[in-house]
């Protein structure tokens, strides 16, 4: 028995605080001295020990199948080097144990900002066409060991996405 899969594309489009809002924040350069505000990171590392770290990933493409998604932190990614790079995101919807299908959106994401997830959002990347690429990674020293729930789309729906610019 064979199993054919499909894979569907997703329009990334240039991440704005505005179009992100849903899935979390974007964090752009602020003046030495402000006072925090709603406009930073609203951070939640209250279930663990906080872990800031640089991961390097090679060459991952636009292609995934699998989603993830922390429920006990927010998580900060932004890449080191000013380089662009893609996520796909999906709202939390803590009640469900998968991520609706209809509500994917991919996302570009220029390398002179980061971004924050909020609790439960679902996430797909890092992704990008660069050889390599540095990552600072912001979540729980724990967080792929006791919270990290990730849905995998071959095995639900024979499906793997792609993100198009």
């Amino acid at each position: 028995m064979s199993t054919s899969q499909t894979v569907q594309q997703l329009q990334a489009e240039w991440i704005t605080p505005e179009n992100f809002r849903r899935y979390g924040q974007v964090i752009s350069a602020s003046e030495d001295g402000k006072i925090y505000d709603a406009e930073d990171a609203q951070l939640n590392l209250k279930n663990g020990t906080p872990r800031f770290y640089i991961m390097r990933l090679e060459k991952r493409g636009r292609r995934f199948n699998k989603i993830t998604r922390h429920l006990q932190c927010t998580q900060c990614l932004g890449s080191l080097a000013g380089k662009d790079w893609l996520i796909a995101v999906c709202p939390p919807h803590n009640d469900l144990s998968e991520p609706v299908l209809a509500e994917i959106s991919a996302f570009r994401i220029p390398g002179n900002c980061f971004i924050k997830l909020n609790e439960g959002t679902w996430h797909a990347g890092p992704y990008f066409e660069h050889e390599v690429v540095d990552f600072y990674n912001l979540e729980l020293a724990n967080t792929n060991v006791v919270d990290h729930f990730t849905h995998d789309f071959f095995q639900s729906h024979q499906l793997e996405l792609e993100m198009v610019t």
